[in-house]
């Protein structure tokens, strides 16, 4: 049933017949937004209550009241189960999974946090951008967003605004950008320009600041002065050259004109143009006999067959929606049903259940573009299960979350590209700041509205060591176990570890307070772990696993330790993660190819064995590098450097370091050196790249 406006100011509005219960403010809260005569999103709708009841002394009173005697008898069973776990050290083994497989709220918004953080560690600060990438950076700082409104968190605030007040100039092609920046986030490719105005828009939403809105109607603007009724009979230009009209860039120029409509108290000038724009693209023939959306149209302006990709699909849902909430036309929203039906429909844009790009075939990579077309699909999807409560649409969202936590993550929360998990020596599932973006817009879309007001989270750091045992005697390994949690009442965390038969590890439980207030700015615990790995420890993988509970809350992380007594592997497969200490701004484009240029680098951490007494790397290696190492990641030395400007890779080599003379004092079971790869000539782009990576070692 779609939702009435009530009233014009906000309020805190509770249906006719709810009782005032702790299950009513965790499923039933609605709220009524302000802007009259423009019909809100679901998120618009829900994105200011955390901030309201925690802000507002009744609304907090009133929660507090109600959630006390569901809170006190989750305590209660908390410590109850700490004195269980204690007498028993296969209490956390025992805890099964719940049958039901859908994700509960409160670890909805858990897994959601886990993976953000993750995301923004690769936020460069500085440049005030995700590295390498200018459309994508948008978008990331989009999703960004996207979970500070869906969940209340509101950490990352600073960097959205840090991007706006940094990166609206002038920029010179290469600096942030392949392309010239115009100023004001604009230049020759529109669908880039269109993305940062989308950007500046959920940043509008999420602060009422009007700078953001104004941003927003400035790249509008420029981008209307593309829209070309004379080529095709309409449709924006892809490209200021005027070369190509194609699906994203009139998916996203129907969203952004029905957004700013939707938020500028009487507009009926953008409104005009998204209803043209709509109507153009309905009968532009990108939309094929089967409900799919082709990439764009021939010279001829007929619908060029290209690749159905999964962001040009979701694009063409998100701006039907938004169009439909300015208008309540039935014809659009069944516009959009028609073309969500097709998305999931068999041999369409999912493989047994699992959203698929085309390019995720194990024989195939996705290009740096690829890598977050899902995640666009997913954060419309996420807008047509909140707009139609069809609990078909509700479900696919819910299978795409579920896949990625359990299939396509690692033990350090990363997420990969391929949502199904598969991975392949030569085509493997790649992991990086793009496809962390793009799956974690599935983690969003399956938290509830409105989110729960208590959460628990865990990770733990490193959560991918690598131990090279020594000859003799167990070799020690310090795990820090992070914990964080939202919401009004102390809780006392319960930790239960787990580790391999014959491994010990200390504590085996433990209790954490934790002191939450509210859900902006999650509270945050730790526990030092420390773990004895025996000098019988067989090659692989080994589990540390961490179960969680505090107050009825449940979360698991785990710490995957690599045991291993030589060090050979290739750049760019899940082989080389253990060992990549800091990333950095660096880059892998497939196998055999991670590289570092301008101010990036990479940093490849070694553990020898306390009780080496020399020790050789060899790198594989071209292009204009700069290799130094270091005992203590901190004073280095540099003992490999490219002294010519070298950009066809023919200096490509395997070149030996001994490392003998940097071998610190052993500390901790290890005698660890440091390796870091960067760019000799940060001036021209062709930074250090490394193929393979081995070593040996003398005990």
């Amino acid at each position: 049933m779609p939702l009435r406006r009530q009233h014009v100011c906000r309020r805190l509005s509770i249906p006719r017949g709810s009782s005032t219960h702790a299950p009513f403010l965790d499923h039933q809260f609605r709220s009524i937004y302000i802007n009259p005569g423009s019909p809100p999103t679901v998120r618009q709708q829900m994105d200011w209550i955390p901030h309201r009841i925690r802000g507002h002394p009744i609304g907090a009173l009133l929660i507090m009241n109600l959630e006390a005697v569901r809170v006190r008898v989750r305590t209660l069973l908390a410590v109850i189960g700490l004195t269980v776990a204690a007498a028993t050290p296969s209490f956390a083994a025992e805890q099964a999974s719940p049958a039901n497989p859908r994700t509960d709220g409160p670890t909805a918004v858990a897994r959601a946090r886990v993976a953000a953080d993750v995301l923004m560690n690769s936020y460069d600060p500085g440049k005030a951008w995700f590295p390498s990438s200018w459309w994508n950076s948008a978008v990331a700082l989009q999703t960004i967003a996207d979970y500070m409104q869906r969940t209340g968190d509101r950490r990352y605030l600073g960097q959205l605004d840090n991007t706006f007040e940094k990166d609206k100039g002038v920029f010179p092609p290469g600096v942030l950008s392949g392309d010239p920046l115009l100023g004001n986030f604009t230049s020759r490719a529109i669908d880039d320009s269109e993305w940062w105005g989308l950007t500046w828009l959920q940043a509008y939403d999420l602060t009422r600041n009007p700078k953001y809105l104004d941003m927003a109607v400035t790249i509008a603007n420029y981008v209307n002065n593309y829209w070309d009724a004379g080529s095709c009979g309409g449709g924006v230009w892809w490209n200021a050259e005027r070369t190509y009209k194609n699906a994203v860039t009139n998916g996203l120029w129907i969203r952004l004109t029905a957004e700013l409509h939707n938020r500028i108290p009487g507009d009926q000038l953008w409104l005009g143009r998204s209803r043209t724009a709509w109507d153009w693209f309905q009968h532009s023939g990108m939309i094929n006999a089967s409900g799919l959306v082709n990439d764009g149209l021939t010279d001829a302006c007929t619908n060029n067959g290209q690749n159905v990709w999964t962001y040009n699909q979701g694009l063409a849902i998100g701006a039907g929606l938004e169009l439909w909430r300015a208008t309540r036309d039935p014809a659009i929203l069944a516009s959009v049903r028609r073309l969500a039906d097709a998305a999931i429909g068999p041999g369409a844009l999912a493989t047994d259940g699992v959203l698929t790009e085309s390019c995720d075939a194990i024989t195939q990579t996705c290009d740096d573009n690829g890598k977050q077309f899902k995640g666009i699909f997913m954060r419309y999807w996420t807008d047509l299960v909140d707009t139609t409560r069809d609990r078909r649409y509700a479900a696919f969202l819910s299978q795409q979350a579920e896949n990625i936590w359990n299939n396509d993550r690692d033990a350090a929360g990363r997420l990969g590209t391929r949502w199904s998990g598969a991975t392949d020596n030569d085509h493997p599932n790649v992991f990086d700041w793009r496809t962390q973006a793009s799956a974690l817009s599935a983690l969003i879309g399956n938290v509830p509205i409105p989110p729960p007001l208590e959460s628990l989270a865990a990770t733990m750091s490193p959560a991918q060591p690598v131990i090279m045992p020594s000859a003799s005697g167990a070799t020690p390994v310090a795990i820090d176990l992070g914990i964080s949690a939202t919401g009004f009442i102390p809780l006392r965390a319960l930790a239960s570890i787990d580790a391999p038969a014959g491994w010990n590890v200390s504590p085996r439980a433990a209790q954490i307070p934790l002191q939450p207030h509210g859900n902006a700015i999650p509270v945050n615990g730790a526990l030092a772990l420390k773990v004895a790995v025996p000098s019988s420890a067989t090659d692989g993988h080994h589990l540390v696993t961490a179960n969680l509970m505090a107050a009825g809350l449940r979360f698991t992380t785990q710490a995957d330790v690599l045991v291993a007594h030589k060090i050979d592997f290739d750049t760019g497969t899940v082989d080389e993660n253990p060992w990549l200490f800091d990333p950095d701004g660096s880059q892998s484009n497939g196998v055999q190819n991670r590289f570092a240029d301008g101010n990036a680098h990479f940093t490849y951490r070694l553990p020898f064995p306390a009780d080496t007494t020399a020790a050789n790397v060899t790198l594989t290696i071209d292009a204009e590098f700069l290799v130094q190492v270091s005992n203590d990641n901190q004073h280095w030395t540099t003992v490999l450097q490219e002294t010519r400007r070298i950009t066809d890779g023919s200096n490509k080599a395997d070149r030996s370091i001994d490392l003998t003379p940097y071998l610190g004092p052993a500390a901790n079971g290890a005698r660890p050196i440091y390796v870091r790869v960067s760019d000799a000539f940060p001036d021209d782009g062709w930074g250090g790249r490394v193929y393979h990576v081995a070593a040996t070692i003398v005990e």
